[in-house]
């Protein structure tokens, strides 16, 4: 039985019903196994995808070095007109001084001057406060130097102000709750 099928198994490499496995109706033999286009592809695809890379890579260079230019940019316009809505709003304060200063000049009644003086102020002091800006309390409060710069320390007047600011001689003020200036004390010893 052995001899029957061997004899019915064609070889390895003969043709079957009068076909050869390992070649295609175009290529004579097995020539075409040995030819090197299938490495040829691979090589070409994968310079073709570091082209490409290459290319997303410099363009993503080019992106970014005009973000950073645009943003460097719009920093520096914003910087130039940080405080231009706060010049704006004193504006008006100081058309309402050029008025109370041509007034002063014009009129004698002492009282009237007066008050159109404090008006100018009262504005003042409202333009800056609706833009954030608050004047610090110190009198009589316990000196803090995280608040306080000391100009120069006196005998406390009364011992409860031992220790406490006694006088204010430059105001410090906030700015949305973030300390801008210092306030220059006299602090009671």
């Amino acid at each position: 039985m052995k001899e029957k099928e061997t004899a019915q198994k064609p070889e390895i490499n003969e043709p079957v019903n009068g076909f050869d496995i390992n070649t295609d109706e175009n290529a004579a033999g097995t020539s075409h196994l040995n030819e090197p286009v299938a490495n040829e592809n691979a090589l070409e695809k994968l310079e073709d995808e570091l082209k490409e890379q290459k290319d997303k890579y410099i363009r993503l260079m080019a992106e970014f070095d005009n973000f950073r230019r645009r943003t460097a940019r719009e920093r520096l316009d914003l910087i130039q007109t940080a405080g231009k809505d706060v010049i704006v709003s004193l504006l008006d304060v100081l058309d309402d001084v050029d008025r109370a200063e041509k007034q002063l000049q014009s009129s004698d009644d002492l009282a009237a001057q007066k008050e159109g003086v404090q008006l100018v102020f009262n504005k003042l002091r409202s333009a800056l406060q609706s833009r954030g800006v608050k004047p610090m309390e110190s009198l009589n409060t316990e000196f803090d130097v995280e608040k306080h710069e000391a100009i120069t320390e006196i005998p406390a007047p009364t011992p409860e102000l031992k220790g406490k600011v006694v006088d204010e001689v430059v105001k410090g003020y906030y700015l949305n709750d973030k300390l801008i200036r210092f306030a220059k004390v006299v602090v009671g010893k």
